[in-house]
C-alpha cells in the first residue's frame, strides 16, 4: 500500500480513506513488531520475554483499544493541529489502553512516537505532499519541533524518565525533538538494506531490530538494568551485528539465544520495539508495505 495525496487543501471526505490506511497501517505494524520472534526480552506469540504482567493477548487488546485512535492523529495533522490537540488525543489513547490492558502499559511510547507519524503523514496529506521518510522527518521538525523541544525540556515522572535524569541519557521526548535519528538514520535504512539483500521480512525485523538496540539510548532497558546493563546490551548487538547479523550462518539460533539471555537479567528493550514498529510503519505507508 503506497498512499498519495490529494489536492492542496482536499476536503476530508476525499482524504477519509487514505487517513484510516495511514492509521490502519499504525497498528498493523505494532502487531509486525508483536509477532516477530524470537527478539531479545520482549513478548510475542511464543513467550512473554522478560514480562511478567503481560502477554500477547495482552497486547492485542491495547491494539483493538487502540485502533480508532491513529487515524484521528492522521486526522488532527490533516487539519493543522497543534501540539496541544495532539497531546489531548495521546493522552485519551493511553486511557484507553490501560483500560483494555488491566492498567499494563503496553504501548505509552508507540502511542507518542506512531502518533506523531500519523499526525506527520495527515499534514502532509492536506499539502498535497509525498509521503516520503524524509518529508515526514522535516514535517515533524518544522511543524511540532518547537513544542516537542519544549515537551524534552521536562523530563516526564515515569520510568524512563527517572533513568533520563538518573544516567544522562536520551530519551523519547528528545528523540521527538531532534526528528527521530534513531528511526531515520539507523532503523530505516537498516531495514531496507535487510530487505534489499533478500532476508525477508522476518529477518529484516529482526536485523532493524538490533541494528536500534545497538545505539538507542533505551530508557526500558536503563531502568530494568541500570546503566550497565543497557551498554552491555548494546554492546551484544554491535557484536551481533559486526559478525553478519541477520545474515550470518546460525543467526536465529544466534538472536534466541541473545534472547535467553535478557529473559535471564528481565532486560527488556521496550524503546526498541517501539522505534521497530515505526519502521514498519514507514515500509506500509513509504514503501508499498512488506514483501509478499
Amino acid at each position: 500500500m503506497r498512499l498519495s495525496a490529494p489536492g492542496l487543501h482536499a476536503p476530508h471526505a476525499a482524504a477519509g480513506p487514505a487517513l484510516a490506511a495511514i492509521g490502519r497501517a499504525a497498528t498493523l505494524a505494532l502487531h509486525d513488531e508483536l509477532a516477530l520472534h524470537p527478539k531479545p526480552g520482549l513478548v510475542s506469540y511464543v513467550d512473554t520475554g522478560s514480562h511478567q504482567d503481560m502477554d500477547a493477548g495482552t497486547f492485542l487488546r491495547s491494539l483493538f483499544a487502540l485502533r480508532h485512535a491513529y487515524p484521528r492523529l492522521a486526522t488532527l495533522g490533516f487539519e493543522g493541529a497543534g501540539w496541544a490537540a495532539l497531546q489531548a488525543c495521546g493522552i485519551q489513547a493511553e486511557r484507553r489502553m490501560l483500560a483494555a490492558t488491566g492498567g499494563i502499559n503496553t504501548h505509552r511510547g508507540a502511542i507518542f512516537n506512531l502518533g506523531l507519524l500519523c499526525a506527520a503523514a495527515g499534514w502532509r496529506l492536506a499539502q498535497g505532499l509525498a509521503l516520503t521518510p524524509a518529508g515526514l522527518r522535516h514535517t515533524l521538525q518544522t511543524i511540532w519541533g518547537p513544542a516537542l523541544a519544549d515537551r524534552a525540556r521536562l523530563t516526564p515522572p515515569s520510568h524512563g524518565g527517572a533513568a533520563v535524569r538518573a544516567h544522562g541519557l536520551r530519551g523519547a521526548n528528545e528523540e521527538a525533538a531532534a526528528g527521530m535519528p534513531v528511526l531515520f538514520d539507523v532503523a530505516w535504512p537498516a531495514l531496507q538494506q535487510a530487505l534489499a539483500a533478500g532476508w525477508g521480512w522476518d529477518a529484516a525485523r529482526a536485523q532493524c531490530l538490533l541494528a536500534v538496540m545497538a545505539v538507542l539510548d533505551d530508557t526500558n532497558l536503563a531502568h530494568r538494568g541500570g546503566l550497565a546493563g543497557l551498554r552491555e546490551a548494546q554492546a551484544m548487538s554491535q557484536t551481533f551485528l559486526a559478525d553478519g547479523g541477520m545474515g550470518q550462518g546460525g543467526a536465529w539460533e544466534r538472536l534466541a539465544a541473545l534472547h535467553r539471555h535478557f529473559v535471564a537479567r528481565r532486560w527488556s528493550p521496550g524503546g526498541a520495539a517501539d522505534l521497530l514498529a515505526a519502521a514498519c510503519w514507514l515500509q506500509r505507508v513509504c514503501a508499498g508495505g512488506p514483501p509478499r
